[in-house]
């Protein structure tokens, strides 16, 4: 190899490094124009209600004779009917309104000659042309913001209605009011619409989630990896999508799912989760200490009262779940479970249990399951599942004594997972499916643990599994504004990834929120200004 290619080979490397360390996201959101489409609405309110609550100065002047001076300006009404919001490439959103009109309303004192007269002066603008261009990215900690806007507005013309006595005398100098007041209205729309996108709407943006607590474990971290990325009918945005452990929060797992492709543009925002999403959630639970469980003999003897009554009419059973509607639903669903687990065990373990102090053979059991590895997510167009390893230990309990352990064995589970989005929480059921378990000793006492897989497996329905989906319900919140919703919810499966599609819904105004956290008085980041501003 000749030292230029040697060379180059080193030029080359760091770049090739840093492409390959580059991570993928565990979530990627994109919002499409019917999505865009469908905020305009909520937009043009908010901009109408800035705009109506625009200050103009007061106005006097001169002109030979004729001496005037209004104050009291109001906007009355805007009508905004012709406007546009669309992407622009190069992470911009676009704001055209034209031919729109403003009423205003204001307070005179003309005079002119000896002539003194006080009035209302009702004045519209018309052809009102204002387009805004907004710069979208992501700030240090990774949260979508406005970075920057640019403005632009005219208004074609400016008409003035006078009233009262000198309503002739004055209409031929109303030019000088108008001309006036078209160039206050005209100073004042364009920083109006600034501070409403720069500090406002930057403002509900803060609302969206980006690191927090999920519960007293872990936590999520929905920081944007990248700028947004523009198309002229979309917008994607990359989220990290990680869990992590309160404890140990720099303790997780690599990404090592496919990258995120959304090629669906037919609703109005979509949702890609990948392996990794669940994964980090998985571990963040396992390194966290949570997911294990003791059992005791009461809860065997519990469950076992109700679920080896087949020999009970079905209107007894009734009776006995009656009052636990969560017993309720197991107790009208058929299981076949041997007459009674503990004497099973004991009699799985009766070599063992011969060898002990006679008043340690008889004391309660105790069952204790613990994860002992991370679960881990695989999603395929089929749907997805969980693959879960655990150990699980038997103890003796004898009062006032140290715990007997009488066995040990290993579990391996397959769930069922279902995946899904309520308004702004996403949630997951889990089904047990498949269950084997053997010894860590021999594989004798592997065989001797087959008839316990049946009982063993109904316990871990009737226990773990409850406890599982009620913490996997309370879900976690995906990454959108406060007071928007999803609807009309769709999953997908996908190799890698889940994909959920679905339209939006206001649960609140967007001028509710925005009042909600509207900041105090601050100063406007510096932005580019058009040459119209500069006017």
């Amino acid at each position: 190899m000749t030292s230029v290619s040697v060379y180059l080979l080193l030029l080359v490397m760091p770049f090739v490094a840093s492409k390959s360390s580059s991570q993928n996201p565990g979530c990627r959101i994109r919002i499409t124009s019917k999505g865009l489409q469908f905020v305009k609405l909520e937009t043009l309110k908010f901009v109408e209600q800035e705009l109506e609550n625009i200050t103009i100065p007061d106005l006097s002047g001169t002109e030979g004779r004729f001496s005037y001076s209004i104050n009291n300006v109001r906007v009355t009404h805007l009508q905004l009917s012709q406007s546009d919001l669309m992407f622009q490439p190069r992470k911009q959103l676009v704001l055209d309104i034209s031919n729109a009109s403003i009423s205003l309303t204001f307070q005179r004192k003309l005079l002119y000659w000896l002539f003194y007269d006080v009035g209302m002066i009702n004045a519209s603008a018309e052809g009102v042309h204002i387009k805004t261009e907004l710069d979208l990215s992501q700030d240090s900690k990774g949260r979508l913001k406005i970075s920057n806007m640019t403005c632009d507005a005219t208004i074609n013309r400016m008409q003035a209605g006078f009233s009262g006595t000198l309503k002739r005398v004055y209409e031929f100098l109303g030019t000088f009011i108008t001309t006036g007041m078209r160039f206050l209205l005209n100073q004042q729309i364009c920083p109006a619409l600034r501070h409403a996108g720069l500090v406002l709407l930057n403002a509900l943006l803060n609302t969206i989630p980006v690191k927090n607590s999920v519960d007293d474990y872990i936590g999520i971290d929905y920081s944007l990896m990248s700028q947004p990325l523009v198309s002229e009918d979309s917008m994607d945005m990359d989220f990290r999508g990680m869990f992590y452990s309160l404890n140990a929060e720099n303790d997780t797992i690599p990404n090592t799912s496919p990258a995120l492709h959304i090629k669906q543009k037919e609703r109005m925002v979509y949702i890609a989760l990948s392996e990794y999403f669940f994964d980090s959630a998985m571990y963040a639970y396992y390194r966290s200490g949570v997911l294990s469980l003791e059992i005791a003999n009461e809860q065997i003897y519990e469950f076992l009262l109700l679920l080896r009554k087949r020999v009970l009419a079905r209107e007894t059973r009734r009776e006995i779940c009656a009052g636990n509607p969560f017993l309720w639903t197991m107790c009208n669903v058929e299981i076949h479970v041997p007459k009674d687990l503990e004497i099973l065990l004991r009699t799985s373990y009766f070599g063992s249990l011969m060898l002990l102090d006679p008043s340690v053979a008889e004391a309660p059991m105790k069952l204790e399951l613990k994860v002992s590895t991370a679960p881990r997510f695989t999603i395929k167009p089929a749907g997805t599942s969980v693959s879960v390893n655990a150990i699980l230990n038997i103890y003796l309990i004898p009062p006032d004594q140290p715990p007997v352990q009488l066995s040990s064995m290993t579990m391996e589970s397959r769930l069922n997972a279902k995946v899904t989005l309520k308004k702004t929480t996403l949630q997951v059921h889990l089904d047990l499916k498949r269950f084997r378990i053997y010894s860590n000793k021999s594989a004798l006492e592997s065989l001797a643990l087959i008839p316990l897989q049946g009982p063993l497996k109904t316990l871990l329905q009737l226990t773990v599994m409850p406890v599982l989906n009620e913490r996997t319900k309370r879900g976690v919140s995906i990454p959108l504004p406060e007071g928007l919703d999803f609807t009309r919810e769709t999953t997908t499966h996908h190799a890698g990834f889940i994909l959920i599609g679905g339209d939006l819904h206001f649960s609140k105004s967007l001028r509710e929120v925005i009042n909600k956290y509207r900041p105090e008085t601050t100063p406007l980041p510096e932005t580019t200004q058009s040459a119209n501003e500069a006017v």
